[in-house]
């Protein structure tokens, strides 16, 4: 396999305390160092940006400077890995608030004569979904249908042209134990090695 450009994106909003997640992203990330794979690391929760309020700040108003290097990055990547805990059914509030301000117009889609989001600006890349989660991930997946990642994978990743998409949804991290953990860390670094 060709070395390929990841980005790994923490989503996690605690900047303090080191999560499942952060285990997982560095499994994912020793994986695809070892294969020959580049890998930049974007961490949401270190970086000061605002919420955006209105559609007109969204369409007309500047990145902030602090995110300038994550839209590189995402830039730069040929695939990228997403990695965050399941609040309340859905990712935490910072991440969306990251994606909101990062895929803006003229970046993660330009206009195509009239229609405004007529050309999808991030094609030609693949990404993956690393969802931690305290119910069972066949709970979430069958019962509650994974709307949160189905709707992060359609009307966000999808919608910009990231194409395909795969998901590892990790249920019930509260009992997982340190082996548990470590099965999940090895089954990371293995896709990492395949930038898969």
């Amino acid at each position: 396999m060709d070395a390929r450009k990841i980005l790994l994106i923490q989503g996690h909003p605690d900047a303090v305390t080191r999560h499942l997640g952060h285990a997982l992203q560095e499994a994912y990330m020793q994986g695809a160092q070892a294969a020959g794979h580049e890998v930049r690391q974007v961490e949401v929760a270190h970086l000061d940006f605002p919420l955006l309020r209105s559609q007109q700040a969204w369409q007309e108003g500047a990145l902030p400077p602090s995110l300038a290097q994550a839209q590189a990055d995402i830039a730069w990547a040929q695939h990228i890995v997403l990695f965050f805990p399941l609040w309340l059914g859905d990712m935490p509030a910072l991440l969306k608030g990251f994606l909101e301000q990062v895929a803006r117009p003229g970046f993660a889609f330009k206009s195509d004569g009239t229609n405004p989001f007529g050309k999808k600006g991030l094609t030609g890349r693949s990404a993956r979904v690393v969802v931690t989660m305290g119910m069972p991930a066949l709970l979430y997946r069958w019962y509650f249908r994974a709307h949160s990642v189905k709707s992060l994978e359609r009307n966000v990743l999808g919608f910009v042209g990231i194409s395909p998409v795969k998901e590892t949804l990790i249920g019930q991290v509260d009992q997982l134990g340190e082996a548990g953990a470590q099965k999940w860390q090895d089954k990371l670094r293995k896709l990492g090695t395949q930038a898969h």
